[in-house]
């Protein structure tokens, strides 16, 4: 059962990646339900979560996306359909519609794609599938959200009458418009509309002459607004109908409310089932932000987060642009504890607070950003106490509101704990309240919790170091520049540099001495003793890295070096294979020719054939019989050899190629020269060399010696300028 206190999620920022997540989902509830997201307190509920956010992450990348899951909030119909005898409005219906309609195709989906997605699957095989709501309000409701001519017989027939009237409506106002207008009874604009009806714009003097209802007049007073007699008649019949119509339609949503009611535990689950869903696309959409991702979660106990990072410090310096540092943490049994120390403003608090969110937010169900490797297991409590702890409320200090924290600490603190303390012992004398703190220490030692403390005692950091499964640790700094380099570094405890850091800050070098003198030898020793054990792991550590990358360079030059080798040597063997084959080529056309020469002398054919036979029976004698398959592995190696051969060529051609673009690019690039009377020129793709003779705009007049020619300034280029 986890138990994790108010104040811890304060104390550790859990509120602001709520309001992240909250931000992100789509619907009203699904907001809402994001803010008051807790850790669980069941493990099966939780690596249930924790696997839907993981699922919903791997749908960003394949291609079976998930269909969308918004919609609109029916909380309102719920409580309508609630109480007896009450009935919903047209466009409710539509909003129950769609949300029916929108889990229908969500679970289908999630049914075929089980696979991809089987926690999700699980979880959608809890709800209910019906088409039932969707069918009966689509035979009632149309996609405009009206109500449809044949949601009832009764409703077909008022509404044909409707029709008919409005059809005698204007038939009879048409007429009557017409004898007036002929009379001349009716002002420039005819007609108008009062009150929702047709009325005639009759001019005031003749407003006795026109049968009818007056409805109004103009602001002038000049027209008057008649309804015809005829028209009247008709309208009262159309406001009869229109109140039948009403009158049907609330029987209709009646009758098709109490259809849907027996539904209404169901379109709560569909409505809790969505807004799920969009919790944990909220989650997926931040955990894609801060690159989270599902740690492997042990029985054992042991916390590893190797290169994590603070989920929201990263987001704040994604935006600005700058580098966010991880830090790899490790709490095993035979290292429980670790005392964090060194100078303010080194990241310390930071390396706190991200083991104390990540573990966290885990046990609520988020993906967290540390490397794949990572893994962790379930604590039931995690306590903090960060920050300024100094209670306005309580008139209390910041000592007596830490004491009263601690005294919680000892009621709670058990093997299955995680505490996170950020300046332990601060807030009262140095050396009582250092001894107080060196006490809690051992306490919850030996309760077996797990935990990270940041001090500047000297004396916690002995115990860490006396202590068999304690360690201490502190934040790099440069050893030059006292600049922090925001890394932990794990099993040896920090300098505050105080003395340094003051020299830094231009501190008089006397007033530091005396500050020494006050203090005992015993402490400037350790701590100076400590500063240069920090220095040296610090020039350790670059030396280490450098040490590292020149390895890797090293093995990446052994392999190259390697296989050129290994293909110098193979094209080795196949050039002797050559060489051997050329040479029996040369020995045994050099024995031919001794034949042809000696049959030529003696013209003895008997002697010719015999020595032939003789020489090709040697050469058989030296070949191998080859089998196909021998001979088929033969021609695939003269092939790739062939192969290789013009593929080599093909490269020297492009590099050619390559080096002559090249050149005609620098020399197009090359600022070209101003050509001047008595220049040698020649035209850029032509040999002959001239002497400049005159130039005019763009044209240049060319002395070959025979002759002369005119030509453009730009097709010539310089061979010497004139001395």
């Amino acid at each position: 059962m986890t138990s994790i206190t108010d104040k811890t999620l304060q104390d550790l920022e859990f509120n602001t990646v709520l309001q992240a997540i909250s931000e992100i989902c789509n619907t009203d509830i699904g907001k809402e339900k994001a803010l008051q997201i807790t850790p669980f307190r069941n493990k099966k509920d939780l690596m249930d979560a924790l696997h839907q956010t993981s699922e919903y992450v791997s749908s960003f990348t394949n291609n079976n996306a998930i269909p969308n899951h918004g919609f609109e909030t029916i909380s309102n119909e719920i409580k309508f359909l609630a109480i007896e005898d009450s009935f919903l409005e047209v466009g409710s219906f539509r909003k129950i519609a769609a949300i029916s309609d929108t889990v229908n195709v969500l679970l289908l989906f999630l049914k075929k794609f089980s696979d991809y997605y089987p926690t999700l699957s699980e979880k959608a095989a809890t709800v209910e599938l019906t088409k039932f709501i969707s069918q009966k309000i689509d035979e009632i409701v149309d996609k405009y959200g009206e109500i449809k001519d044949n949601a009832s017989p009764a409703l077909v027939d008022i509404r044909r009458n409707m029709n008919m009237v409005r059809g005698k409506i204007n038939q009879s106002f048409g007429m009557a418009l017409s004898q007036y207008n002929g009379l001349g009874y009716l002002d420039d604009i005819k007609e108008s509309i009062v009150e929702n009806r047709r009325v005639l714009a009759v001019l005031a003097m003749y407003r006795r002459k026109v049968k009818g209802t007056i409805l109004g007049n103009s602001k002038t007073g000049s027209i008057t607004y008649i309804e015809p007699e005829a028209t009247l008649r008709f309208s009262r019949e159309l406001n009869n109908l229109e109140y039948e119509e009403k009158e049907e339609i609330t029987r209709i949503l009646k009758q098709l409310t109490n259809d849907i009611r027996p539904f209404l535990e169901l379109l709560k689950t569909y409505q809790e089932f969505l807004s799920d869903i969009d919790v944990v696309a909220g989650k997926a959409k931040y955990a894609n932000r801060i690159n989270g991702i599902l740690p492997n979660i042990t029985e054992e106990k042991r916390l590893y987060f190797r290169e994590a990072f603070h989920p929201i410090l990263y987001l704040n310096n994604k935006k600005k642009n700058e580098v966010t540092f991880p830090q790899t943490i490790e709490l095993t049994n035979e290292s429980r504890i670790i005392v964090i120390s060194g100078p303010n403003a080194g990241g310390k608090t930071i390396s706190l607070k991200t083991v104390g969110l990540l573990q966290l937010m885990l046990q609520s169900g988020m993906l967290i950003p540390v490397h794949e490797r990572s893994e962790t297991f379930l604590f039931d409590r995690i306590l903090t106490d960060i920050g300024d702890n100094q209670s306005i409320e309580n008139h209390l200090s910041t000592y007596s509101y830490r004491l009263k924290n601690m005294n919680y600490f000892l009621k709670k603190c058990n093997a299955k704990t995680l505490f996170l303390i950020d300046e332990f012992g601060t807030g009262s004398d140095p050396e009582l309240g250092g001894a107080l703190a060196e006490t809690f220490l051992e306490e919850f030692y030996h309760r077996e919790a797990f935990g990270i403390i940041t001090t500047h005692y000297s004396n916690l950091k002995i115990l860490a170091n006396e202590l068999p499964y304690a360690s201490n640790a502190n934040m790099l700094f440069d050893e030059k520049s006292l600049e922090p380099m925001y890394k932990l570094i794990l099993g040896q405890a920090g300098s505050s540099f105080t003395f340094e850091v003051a020299q830094k800050n231009g501190i008089p070098y006397g007033l530091i001495n005396r500050a020494k003198k006050k203090i005992e030898g015993g402490k400037v020793r350790f701590d100076k003793t400590i500063a240069t054990l920090q220095k040296e792991r610090s020039k350790l550590e670059k030396t280490s890295q450098n040490l590292k990358e020149e390895e890797t360079r090293a093995r990446e030059e052994s392999k190259k070096m390697e296989n050129i080798n290994s293909k110098i040597q193979d094209k080795l063997e196949r050039y002797q294979e050559l060489y051997d084959a050329n040479q029996r080529l040369i020995y045994m056309g050099q024995k031919l020719d001794d034949i042809s020469e000696k049959y030529f002398n003696n013209k003895n054919k008997k002697d010719l054939i015999g020595e032939f036979l003789k020489m090709v029976e040697i050469e058989n004698s030296k070949r191998k019989k080859v089998t196909v398959k021998e001979k088929k592995a033969k021609e695939i190696i003269q092939k790739q050899i062939i192969q290789e051969v013009a593929v080599k060529v093909e490269e020297i051609r492009e590099e050619k190629k390559e080096k002559k673009i090249k050149a005609i690019k620098q020399e197009a690039n090359k600022p070209k020269p101003v050509l001047k009377l008595g220049d040698r020129v020649r035209m850029v793709d032509g040999k002959a060399i001239g002497t400049i003779d005159k130039i005019e705009k763009n044209k240049v007049t060319v002395n070959y010696g025979i002759f002369t020619s005119k030509v453009d300034l730009e097709t010539l280029e310089l061979v010497e300028a004139k001395k």
